[in-house]
């Protein structure tokens, strides 16, 4: 199921229903020094970023694979992709990290901003009526740890609760923090504020094959982070174990979301590229993308769909976010493969999701 939460609509079901001038000439100047830096640029020429990882260029498989007993259609046909080298952050950003960039910049993020109807309504159908302004308070949407039984599992809504005031700073609501927590990822932020953050860090967010090639480590072709072997999952990424979502085993270690580097790294040094909260990119999903692929062509550093498509949220537009969360079982979304992608609306935020950046050369010395 896709996972699509627009706060509003959620509050809904559960509560009611410089400016650069110059001429031609610098202009042909300019483009012809940027592509002069992007061929001479390496990784040789700079020092790795502290808390990040370097991935080789590489050409790989995106999509599922074969024999994947999980694999959804939007994951298929699988296909070759070519991706440059660039760095990424060993693990997600962090609750730590991100106060670094609030107290620098005095950022407020969206879960803690009023909400605008008028903005909101944009994005809704045509005549749908304005909640109660009770209801229409900045807030975020929490796992409901309480639900003691399941009648649909299609219906998600009885297992997510909207939460005024949760935030940041604030995981589970008003009265809750973060206090001891600087090394979990930082959650209930949505995209704007994770390109707030690159912005102020000078990276990016990652693309979604260059999170799968980050993902696959050494490798090419693998279903898992850690390889193929679906055995190793509980040793190797936090997600739920027994009955979801009543009851959670906690066989991991974890019942629900848990510090950075609880789990062993993938070949390359990257933690957390299954299961512990689900990481945004910059693609726009859209269910229909891989099919329209051909399966015979090597892809070069692709940036994903040109429109975003989701047949059961057809009103907002959509990002593709990868790796599962915490909450991640066979019997519900079975996200701790690698090509598993699900959709989110850019607004949203909830307690499984974060994101990790990346850098590339060229960044990294044109800052310099």
């Amino acid at each position: 199921m896709i996972f699509k939460i627009k706060p509003t609509l959620i509050a809904f079901s559960i509560c009611c229903s410089f400016i650069i001038s110059c001429d031609k000439k610098e202009k042909v100047k300019a483009s012809n020094e940027k592509e002069k830096v992007s061929k001479t640029v390496s990784k040789e020429d700079l020092k790795t970023p502290e808390g990040m990882v370097w991935v080789e260029g590489k050409t790989f498989l995106m999509g599922a694979k074969e024999g994947d007993q999980y694999a959804m259609m939007r994951e298929k046909p699988a296909h070759r992709v070519s991706i440059d080298g660039f760095y990424i952050d060993a693990h997600e950003v962090t609750n730590k990290q991100f106060r670094a960039f609030v107290e620098a910049t005095k950022y407020i993020t969206t879960a803690e901003k009023p909400i605008d109807w008028e903005e909101i309504k944009k994005d809704l159908p045509a005549g749908t009526e304005k909640p109660a302004d009770s209801i229409l308070q900045p807030g975020s949407l929490i796992f409901n740890k309480h639900a003691s039984k399941v009648v649909s599992m299609n219906n998600y809504q009885q297992w997510w609760t909207w939460k005024i005031g949760a935030n940041w700073q604030q995981p589970e609501g008003p009265g809750s923090s973060i206090e001891g927590k600087d090394n979990y990822p930082v959650v209930h932020v949505g995209y704007d504020d994770a390109l707030a953050y690159c912005k102020w860090a000078n990276r990016r967010l990652p693309t979604e094959a260059e999170w799968e090639s980050a993902a696959q480590g050494n490798n090419t072709a693998d279903t898992f982070s850690w390889g193929n072997n679906l055995a190793e999952l509980d040793a190797n990424a936090n997600t739920w174990q027994g009955q979801f979502p009543v009851k959670n085993n906690s066989v991991d270690g974890f019942e629900y979301i848990s510090p950075i580097e609880s789990y062993p790294p993938n070949s390359i040094g990257l933690y957390d590229m299954a299961g512990n909260v689900w990481e945004m990119t910059t693609d726009l999903f859209n269910v229909n993308y891989y099919k329209s692929l051909n399966p015979n062509e090597v892809l070069n550093n692709p940036k994903g769909a040109d429109t975003s498509y989701t047949p059961s949220n057809p009103y907002q537009l959509e990002r593709v976010m990868k790796g599962g969360s915490f909450l991640c079982h066979a019997s519900y979304c079975a996200s701790f493969r690698i090509s598993a992608r699900m959709g989110m609306e850019p607004s949203s935020s909830s307690d499984h999701i974060g994101f990790r950046t990346v850098a590339t050369p060229e960044m990294l010395i044109n800052k310099k």
